[in-house]
């Protein structure tokens, strides 16, 4: 771990900090910590910040609720700037969006961007409206018998490919998996942020259970 006195601060006694969603990998904010501010933010696990033009401390989501709880902090290589990866209690931006960088600038035509929460809003789209001659909105329209039916056939289909040992047709049908799981996501209401909590609350328990393993075997 790096000590704070290895961080360059620059002239004013600042440090840029790239504010970034722990679950969804998205960019929230770019803001300014001072040395004080990243001690109270290590020390509260809140982010903490300088403003530059109110000219004081102040912990993100004080007035709004919607505090960042800090994951982790990790400087660059020149140690002058820090990605700090939190879970947030709602929305990043004052404007009240989900994150300050929501206005386009450019975006490729021969390069899309993919992720897990893009495609969760887009089949949380096509529940909300509908759109004729989609796959999704069919199962949909024929509601949780068929996506739960759907669900159990791409689980037989993973078994089989990985039997068969054919990663090219396990990593097929894992996707399909992935996509239909994610469809009962959708229409029981269970988010991203959900499953990550969950898992993230497995984490903590195995890692608990593995060290008191490891405290048991060294008295034997």
């Amino acid at each position: 771990m790096l000590n704070i006195d290895e961080l360059k601060f620059d002239e004013k006694g600042l440090i840029p900090a790239i504010v970034v969603d722990a679950v969804s990998k998205k960019v929230l904010t770019l803001a300014y910590m001072n040395r004080e501010s990243l001690e109270i933010t290590m020390e509260k696990e809140l982010t903490c910040f300088w403003s530059r033009s109110r000219q004081e401390l102040w912990i993100k989501g004080e007035t709004s609720g919607n505090y960042q709880h800090v994951v982790s902090i990790t400087a660059d290589c020149d140690r002058d700037a820090l990605v700090v990866m939190v879970e947030k209690d709602g929305p990043a931006c004052h404007l009240g969006t989900d994150s300050c960088f929501e206005a386009p600038v450019y975006q490729s035509e021969n390069r899309s961007e993919f992720s897990l929460q893009g495609l969760m809003n887009l089949l949380q789209g096509r529940k909300e409206q509908m759109p004729a001659g989609s796959y999704t909105t069919y199962l949909f329209e024929k509601g949780l018998d068929k996506i739960l039916k759907k669900v159990g056939e791409e689980c037989t289909e993973v078994i089989i490919a990985g039997k068969a040992q054919d990663k090219k047709e396990t990593i097929y049908e894992i996707a399909d998996l992935a996509y239909h799981v994610m469809v009962l996501m959708v229409q029981a209401g269970i988010s991203i942020e959900d499953i990550h909590r969950e898992l993230a609350s497995r984490h903590v328990i195995d890692h608990k259970v593995k060290q008191e393993k490891m405290a048991g075997d060294g008295m034997k």
